[in-house]
Order: C-alpha cells, then structure tokens, then sequence
C-alpha cells in the first residue's frame, strides 16, 4: 500500500462532500466524529489522527485496533501519512502491532495498552539506521521487543530469555539473506511474517509492496514483497 498525501489517506481516492454532516468513525483512533467527508470507499480519518505523529498513530491506533492480524493492521499504518517511507517509527511499530494482535485474541485490552506503552519506550532506543551501523535491523529488535513483553522476559530469565534472542536471532536472518541497502517495509514484513510463523498467529492476507516507486534502493524483483511477486 502506497503513502497517500492527496485524497484519501487511507486508500489515495477521491473525496466525496455530503450535504449534510454524518456519523463516521475514524479508521486509526475508532471514535466517531461528526463530517460531511468522506472517500468514495467510505474511508474516514478525523483532523487529530490526519496529523499526529506517527508514533502517536501507531499506539493510538493499536490501542484500540480488534483486530487479529498484525499483518492486515502494518498495512493500515503504513498508509497513514505520517509514517515516512523509512524511519525509526518503524522500529515501534513491529512490536505495537504483534501486541495488539496477540492481546486481542486473548481479549485482554487492559494488557495490551499496558505492553503498547512499555514497547514504546523499548522501541525509542533503538537509533535510526541500526541495520547498518550496528547490524542489528531495528525490525527484528521490535520482534524481540515484543516477544519479551508477552512472556516478561527480563535478563535473569531462563527459558524465555534464549527464546526472545532467538526470535531476535531468527528475524535478523531472514532480514539479512535479503542483502541490502536496507528497506524498512520490506524488513517489517519480514519480520512480523517470522513472529506470526513462530507462534502460529492468523494471517488473513498476501504481502504485495507498491512502494517501490518512493524508495530509491528499491531491491525490485530481488525482493520477494516487490509488486510483481506474492507470498
């Protein structure tokens, strides 16, 4: 899914002004606003969420996200406008939408925003460009980042310890048999994909990346998201 800066942010079509104002809900944040604009699918986005940070987006969005597919809600974030074609947002937002998947099949919402808050402040120090200047791609840190939160890991733990550095471990891999220059789409999917492999998470959709067009080092056919490949 591509950036939107015109139109709908959410699907980049048209807008469509009513002629009197309606009950919507936001696609991030869930609250309902009162507008007269909307996209031709019907996509709403309320003026705080069109411009908050995309940190802010990413917690606000996951806190009250029922969604089960951590796959299916990176897509929806990645669309927003304020999530950049590469940055250390990216780094939180591995982790946000692992804990927001994980905690809504379980129900537990009051675990989740209590975790989404932790993995923020995990995920904030992680710098930008980690994959290169310090070979440790701040999307599979995300990944440990929440596989330590949902079985509270800390570094006295036995078991849980060797599987946070393994799942860690295992992202890194994946990440890296792709070679670079880096991408941070295409290492979130990557990573997420190895996290939802390894505890048999629901995945209701394919991965197919359109954002080529944006990213100068874009790996083209070499990359198994590029547009023409599916998996």
């Amino acid at each position: 899914m591509n950036r939107h800066t015109s139109g709908c942010c959410v699907c980049g079509k048209e807008l469509v002004y009513h002629d009197r104002e309606v009950q919507l809900q936001c696609v991030y944040c869930g609250e309902t606003f009162s507008s007269q604009a909307t996209c031709v699918d019907n996509h709403y986005v309320c003026d705080q969420c069109h411009a908050m940070a995309a940190n802010d987006v990413i917690e606000q969005f996951c806190r009250q996200s029922t969604e089960t597919d951590a796959l299916a809600m990176a897509f929806r974030l990645l669309n927003h406008p304020a999530v950049n074609m590469h940055g250390p947002e990216h780094h939180f937002l591995v982790p946000a939408v692992l804990l927001a998947a994980y905690y809504n099949l379980q129900n537990k919402p009051a675990e989740k925003v209590e975790k989404l808050v932790q993995a923020r402040k995990r995920a904030a120090q992680v710098p930008g460009g980690a994959c290169g200047y310090m070979g440790s791609c701040g999307a599979a840190i995300g990944a440990g980042i929440f596989m330590s939160l949902v079985q509270d890991t800390s570094p006295l733990s036995k078991e849980s310890w060797s599987q946070v550095n393994e799942t860690t471990g295992k992202c890194l891999l994946r990440i890296a048999a792709h070679g670079g220059p880096r991408c941070c789409k295409r290492n979130i999917f990557l990573a997420i994909s190895q996290v939802l492999n390894i505890l048999g998470m629901p995945v209701s959709r394919s991965i197919t990346c359109t954002f080529s067009a944006r990213n100068k080092q874009c790996l083209t056919r070499e990359c198994p998201y590029f547009q023409e490949h599916r998996t």
